[in-house]
């Protein structure tokens, strides 16, 4: 106790914080001509960081034969009911055959048929061996000219003045060490938010849950708190899973063509739409009505299809494949049950993150946003990761090249005055005495109030204006909690810090949900005081924080012919950033 942090500081052209997906691909980009000194900060290990950690089976956006870029735009478009960036969705799908063939050249395994082909799953799937492809990635970026890698480092905050990124700050897990990075241009790729709901399973099997508890909205909230805009988080992203493992039911239902069937034997899919949210709005109507449990009905599948199903869970969820052989019956002798998990802010899968450029450029001069953290593209899944790891590059190349950084970056960001603030709020947490609250009662706290008051499993996804004030209410009186809590070590800071993170993405959340009056995607956003669909917000509800107060700011969608948005800026201010209604 009060030993001060050591501070190490760091000069690059480039920082990339967070090392997964996008991030890893980013760097990649950038070190093919090897111009720029680009360094990757991850606060695990790029080998196996991210939401690849463990695996998948299929490459989930992929432009099959006779198809082609628009088809997906169209797709997202319509699942998403119109809420997307087109702009930014075109982009991505001219890109997803070429990351994925980059992949295969540096050694992922991609299914062929006999004639050489590769396996289709679907209209826009391709099947794969990928258990090894995050290993493959970290591989790809480590490689690279002239990047460097900072594993088990947990950037907090990024340093900006007058709407000017120069750098970030943040500390090393393992270690009492904190590092002051300053850079020409950020890329934020750290992923989406998970943990902000109570999740389906409690107690030590809390973490058990669709999206990594790793991501905790770490990029959001440094971008919220910098003023950066952000997009469309009302749309949460619920999703569907094999009930307990919570492994993913698309391959299932896409692999064996399984249909959505209730405890009367019902297919209930239909009914209810085939929309994502519509999927996950179905089945818990079904349980709400008495008709439960749901289950994908897998009953009538051959012995050859039970094992493809063996197999390709191991690739990713091996938990569904023991929990199949523990039960003793497979998938062809009972059917599946599924269930809907707690939301999650995910730009991968929904259109939430930040407001963004064709460019991936941000409000914020000089910083980017890339994979599960930019907004306006739903259905990215991995290689619309890459595909946005790749234009993000691209884009921060062009602005080191068009911009005249030839004096540098001013000297003062080296000086303590920048940085120190910072710090001292690490070192104020490592001086604190145990209190009364633990770290995880403080969690439990936050989930519980976003369960009961903004639309969690327990309330069946669905909130009012009533609750949703009460919610804001109360995660704002958790903060003078937060200031309470003291950790013994830095990886009790990196739990602290989590909540912060989780705790500033709730408030922007809430102020989202209380600003679309409608409900345009059940479950994910089900208003109960406004049930019905409405056309006065066919359109973007974007928010940004500034003086500690979120300010909603509503835009007119990028549609029809390909117009790309880019930003324009009158010194470090964006002055076209989509048109304010």
């Amino acid at each position: 106790m009060g030993e001060k942090l050591t501070v190490e500081k760091l000069r690059t052209d480039i920082l990339i914080i967070g090392g997964g997906t996008a991030g890893c691909y980013a760097a990649y980009t950038l070190g093919q001509n090897g111009r720029h000194k680009v360094l990757i900060a991850e606060k695990a290990n790029i080998k196996r960081s991210g939401c690849l950690a463990a695996g998948v089976n299929a490459i989930n956006a992929y432009i099959t034969k006779g198809r082609v870029p628009q088809d997906y735009v169209d797709y997202c478009k319509k699942d998403a009911k119109g809420i997307v960036r087109e702009d930014l969705l075109l982009s991505i799908s001219e890109n997803l055959n070429e990351v994925t063939a980059r992949l295969a050249d540096n050694g992922l395994v991609i299914l062929k048929d006999e004639k050489g082909n590769y396996v289709t799953r679907g209209n826009r799937n391709i099947k794969i061996n990928g258990e090894n492809i995050k290993p493959i990635l970290a591989k790809m970026a480590e490689e690279s000219k002239n990047v460097s890698i900072l594993n088990h480092v947990n950037i907090t905050d990024l340093l900006v003045e007058d709407n000017r990124v120069y750098g970030a700050v943040g500390f090393d897990v393992n270690q009492r060490k904190s590092f002051v990075i300053i850079a020409d241009a950020v890329l934020i790729a750290t992923g989406g938010a998970a943990g902000l709901y109570r999740p389906n399973n409690p107690g030590f099997s809390r973490h058990k849950m669709w999206y990594p508890p790793f991501n905790t909205g770490a990029g959001y909230a440094m971008g919220i708190e910098a003023g950066a805009e952000m997009t469309t988080l009302e749309m949460r992203f619920i999703a569907l899973r094999c009930k307990d493992t919570i492994a993913p039911t698309g391959t299932i239902a896409q692999g064996v063509q399984a249909k959505q069937m209730n405890a009367a034997g019902e297919i209930y899919e239909t009914k209810y739409g085939l929309a994502t949210c519509e999927r996950v709005y179905g089945t818990t109507e079904e349980n709400r009505l008495g008709h439960g449990p749901c289950y994908l009905k897998t009953d009538e599948i051959s012995k050859e299809q039970e094992d493809e199903l063996y197999k390709a869970y191991l690739n990713m969820a091996p938990s569904q494949t023991l929990k199949w052989l523990e039960d003793g019956k497979g998938p062809s002798e009972q059917n599946v049950e599924i269930e809907g998990t707690e939301p999650y802010i995910v730009g991968g899968h929904t259109a939430s993150g930040y407001w963004v450029d064709n460019h991936r450029a941000t409000t914020v001069r000089g910083l980017y946003a890339a994979g599960d953290v930019a907004g306006g593209a739903p259905q990215k899944y991995v290689t619309g990761a890459l595909a946005e790891g790749k234009l993000a590059a691209e884009g921060i190349e062009e602005f080191l090249r068009t911009n005249d950084l030839s004096a540098g970056i001013a000297e003062e960001f080296f000086g303590e005055s920048a940085w120190s603030r910072i710090i001292r709020q690490y070192e104020r947490y490592l001086e604190n005495e145990a209190g009364n609250i633990t770290i995880e009662q403080l969690e439990e706290s936050m989930q519980k109030i976003m369960d009961e008051y903004a639309g969690g499993i327990t309330k069946a996804y669905q909130f009012n204006e009533t609750g949703l004030a009460l919610a804001e209410k109360k995660i704002q009186s958790l903060f003078s909690v937060l200031e309470d809590l003291g950790a013994k070590d830095t990886d009790e800071l990196l739990q602290i810090y989590e909540i912060r993170e989780r705790l500033i993405v709730c408030l922007s959340l809430i102020s989202h949900l209380r600003a679309r009056k409608e409900t345009r995607w059940h479950s994910f956003a089900e208003n109960k005081d406004y049930p019905e669909e409405d056309k006065n917000y066919e359109l973007y509800v974007n928010s940004v924080k500034k003086n500690g107060q979120i300010r909603i700011v509503k835009r007119p969608l990028v549609v029809g012919e390909y117009r790309p948005l880019i930003f324009q800026f009158e010194g470090n201010h964006p002055v076209n950033a989509g048109g304010e209604l």
